[in-house]
């Protein structure tokens, strides 16, 4: 089973404060392994020429015949064994180690019979020496690595408190929000700094404005040009509905009358599909019961659909924009999945389920798409793209989903007062 981190360990701030700390710890074991070995060989090599000076002192006046002076003597107790037993072969040799509670130095050679002749020098002053400068390589590492810390976390949340506001940007533009940007002052032409060079977040901050600004003049150009085709066709279309009206009834001019009839509706689809880009709809608020409401919308159409009131309630909606929305669902449901097609009221969640196919994988994963199809298949037009904008506007959420069953559901929730 593959373990878990916790969410802090994944972002950038964490990950750079413990680098920035594995690497101080690092090389603040490293310096101070180094001085502690070079000062420790040097205070214990003074000691041992001061002790190995004495030996030699005492040798001299042990040959001849002198007292030996304190300190020095043939096996003196606490002498440790291993250095007696070289001083016994012929050698000489020194060794720290304690003697009555104090750390000793002791320098040793050989004597007559067998016998170690010793000198004991007091250590202590340079044991207190070395744990002195470990104590300050311990103190002075653990400030160092505090300040770096903080520097680095300083320096570190600098960029990516940017690279928050980036994303945050790119996330607003993703919801459909073309006027956000990042206005980085490092990319301004009045704020920069022409000596300063710029960095890589300030990089990625200008591709973004300017990826944003690219993407809303195109899209301006598209609800532009949608909008101008769509008037543009109206009035050509009201003058071949005019002369459709003048044929004589026979079956070409019922088809005549149907084509021209679609056309007409797909010019007003258009058109409203522009209105809801520009994205300065207002509303005209009333409250409305939504059980008849729904029963109005379903009559109007008039399609075989099933209305089911569970619990009805009030809302303080678009009446017109609300119908529209319904009215589309139950038609998308009727021309693009199979009966019988339910309309339920459900408090101020109300769904349209019928039982076909249910939707396309893409319109689950990414929503409407106008005049998208797949697969060969009949795409599902602009009434799914307008009822979203159309939702959109009133503030209700519409949602898309598959029944386990089978068949498509769309789901529509309002904010209501429950009467």
């Amino acid at each position: 089973m593959r373990r878990t981190l916790p969410h802090w360990s994944g972002t950038l701030a964490a990950k750079a404060a413990a680098f920035i700390t594995v690497m101080c710890c690092a090389l603040a074991a490293l310096l101070g392994v180094l001085v502690h070995v070079q000062v420790t060989n040097q205070t214990v090599g003074q000691a041992r020429d001061q002790a190995l000076q004495r030996l030699t002192q005492a040798t001299e006046r042990y040959e001849a015949g002198d007292s030996l002076k304190r300190g020095a003597g043939v096996d003196p107790p606490g002498l440790p064994r291993p250095l007696r037993n070289l001083a016994v072969g012929g050698d000489r040799g020194t060794m720290v180690s304690d003697f009555q509670g104090q750390p000793t130095m002791w320098a040793a050679g050989p004597a007559d019979g067998d016998r170690a002749l010793a000198v004991a020098v007091d250590y202590s002053h340079q044991a207190r020496t070395i744990q002195g400068l470990d104590r300050a390589i311990l103190w002075s590492s653990g400030l160092a690595i505090g300040a770096t810390l903080l520097v680095g976390a300083f320096a570190v949340t600098r960029v990516t408190r940017r690279l928050h506001t980036t994303a945050l940007v790119a996330r607003r533009i993703s919801a459909g929000d073309l006027d956000a940007r990042v206005n980085d002052p490092r990319t301004d032409p009045r704020t920069k700094d022409p000596a300063r060079p710029q960095d890589e977040v300030a990089a990625v901050a200008a591709a973004l404005d300017s990826m944003a600004s690219s993407l809303q003049g195109k899209l301006l150009a598209e609800q532009r040009f949608t909008a101008d085709v769509a008037h543009e066709l109206r009035t050509p279309l009201t003058g071949l509905h005019a002369a459709a009206e003048l044929l004589p009834p026979s079956r070409p001019t019922e088809l005549v009358r149907d084509r021209v009839a679609a056309l007409r509706t797909l010019t007003e689809d258009l058109l409203e599909i522009s209105r809801l880009d520009t994205g300065r709809e207002r509303l005209e608020l009333d409250t409305e019961l939504l059980g008849p409401l729904a029963q109005r919308v379903v009559r109007g159409a008039g399609s075989d659909t099933e209305v089911r009131v569970v619990r009805d309630v009030a809302v303080e909606t678009d009446r017109r924009r609300l119908e529209r929305v319904l009215g589309n669902l139950v038609a998308n449901a009727h021309k693009h999945g199979r009966g019988p097609v339910v309309l339920t009221v459900d408090g101020p969640v109300v769904t349209v389920r019928d039982h076909g196919d249910g939707f396309p994988e893409y319109l689950l994963a990414h929503g409407p798409q106008r005049f998208r199809t797949e697969g060969g298949a009949k795409g599902h037009g602009l009434g799914l793209t307008i009822a979203l904008g159309q939702a959109e506007v009133l503030g209700a959420r519409l949602e898309f989903a598959n029944a386990p069953d089978g068949g498509a559901v769309a789901t529509l929730t309002l904010a209501a007062e429950e009467r």
